[in-house]
């Protein structure tokens, strides 16, 4: 019968007790480490919002081709019914500038607030809840797309108007900055309407009745409104940008002037855009 001697038996175990401690330290630093794991970085914005707009210009560029159809349409038939009304001067201007904004107020403000009202109510929003993007990321795009929508309908009816009253398109290149700020401001307008509203037939309301009050009190010239209904005038979002286009087709525009309408326009585009996201948060989480 052999015999293990005492020294050994003792120095085997201690090897072993070190052994387990490694091993429960290794297991112990592995689970620190998953526990400690960071999550995937949040989306930047502007990653983010070129993502979303171009998500949102591929999908209007295909379900609303026969809106923006519909709006230059209407903006021109309004023109030529107006034609027999106006000769020219100032009341020219007013209808030819109010006609090519009211192809923006139509897109941008009333198919947006329809859009994002149908989105509520579908529980799509919960779609892009779920996605690292930040809200601001989600309206601004979905705002530029819509307000990119309406270019060529804007453009059109601006020189059809121009051709049919006889003013001149020395300066139409000023629509490169009606649009996007006028764009901006009905945009976001009709985003917080879409995401404000409780239900979605209220929405689609709001937003027809938005175009409405771009229809009456941007295409009509001003001297003609009456008092109390010039105040409401002066509180719509396009009202800025239509007197910037009208102003320009003066002889010798006061280009002060006009940039004070565009710089108005553009304020009241970063308000209203906040306020959408600012209602894209609230709906969000509820």
């Amino acid at each position: 019968m052999s015999t293990v001697p005492a020294e050994a038996v003792a120095e085997q175990a201690e090897q072993a007790g070190q052994a387990g401690q490694a091993g429960r330290a290794g297991a112990d630093g592995g689970a620190e480490a998953a526990a400690a794991a960071p999550l995937a970085p949040r989306a930047r914005l502007l990653p983010a919002l070129g993502a979303v707009y171009r998500a949102q210009l591929s999908r209007a560029r295909v379900a609303r081709i026969p809106l923006l159809f519909v709006a230059t349409f209407q903006s021109i038939g309004i023109m030529v019914l107006m034609r027999g009304v106006v000769d020219g001067g100032a009341e020219a201007r007013a209808v030819v500038a109010g006609s090519s904004v009211l192809v923006v107020a139509f897109v941008a403000l009333n198919l947006l607030a329809q859009y994002f009202g149908q989105l509520r109510a579908s529980g799509g929003l919960d779609h892009y809840a779920t996605l690292p993007v930040p809200p601001a990321a989600v309206v601004l795009g979905a705002a530029g797309a819509y307000a990119s929508f309406t270019v060529p309908g804007t453009v059109v009816t601006a020189v059809a108007g121009s051709v049919l009253f006889e003013l001149p398109l020395t300066h139409l290149w000023v629509l490169a900055a009606v649009i996007p700020l006028a764009g901006a401001a009905l945009a976001g307008l009709g985003a917080a309407l879409g995401l404000l509203a409780p239900r979605q037939e209220l929405a689609t309301l709001l937003g027809q009745l938005g175009m409405s009050a771009a229809l009456l009190l941007g295409v009509l010239p001003a001297d003609r409104l009456p008092g109390p209904i010039s105040y409401a005038r002066d509180l719509l979002p396009s009202t800025y940008g239509v007197e910037a286009l009208a102003r320009s087709f003066d002889a010798r525009p006061d280009w002060a002037v006009v940039g004070l309408d565009l710089a108005v326009c553009a304020l009241v585009g970063v308000v209203s855009l906040t306020v959408a996201t600012w209602a894209y948060r609230r709906a969000a989480v509820r």
